[in-house]
């Protein structure tokens, strides 16, 4: 008894054993969702104009002077707007699921509004999953570029050492 007064927030049914929490769902908690998904979309588009960009430049240069090193950049880079590209779909998606979402609470079709809004959740948490992964490949593609560049300097140590060596020591 003491147990089902404690908890019955939570419209326990003991006797069936199942336990389930019934929340209703508001016309402006769907509504909430059009800043966050605008902003996210916006930082998306935003990211996929940067890479189009690198992806012409380094195009351009590849063009000119066919390297492995363009080609592989290019490579990488078209794998980045693809992810860029499915976010972009999967957090629109996400938000016309939240307006069929207030649609559906409009006409007081509660658990069908509940059924989307879940839908359109799961999406969002996958269009952020995904860009999390894109993050990922970016600073892969950072560290890589870097260590190239740490390598090339130690490769320039090194001719340079060598020339020092044979300057002073064989010109004597």
């Amino acid at each position: 008894m003491i147990y089902r007064k404690a908890f019955s927030f939570l419209n326990l049914n003991t006797n069936n054993h199942k336990i389930y929490h019934t929340m209703k769902l508001e016309l402006t908690t769907p509504a909430l969702l059009f800043s966050t998904v605008s902003l996210l979309i916006l930082a998306f588009s935003n990211r996929f104009i940067n890479i189009a960009q690198l992806i012409r430049t380094l195009h351009d240069k590849y063009k000119q002077d066919p390297d492995y090193a363009s080609l592989l950049q290019i490579n990488k880079l078209r794998k980045r707007a693809r992810i860029i590209r499915d976010m972009q779909i999967i957090a629109v998606s996400s938000l016309l699921l939240s307006v069929v979402t207030m649609f559906l609470l409009f006409y007081d079709l509660q658990d069908a509004a509940q059924i989307v809004f879940s839908v359109s959740l799961i999406l969002l948490g996958v269009a952020m999953s995904l860009s999390i992964a894109e993050m990922l490949l970016s600073t892969n593609a950072l560290n890589l570029l870097l260590d190239g560049e740490e390598e090339s300097k130690e490769k320039n140590n090194d001719y340079f050492r060598k020339w020092l060596i044979s300057k002073y020591v064989f010109n004597r």
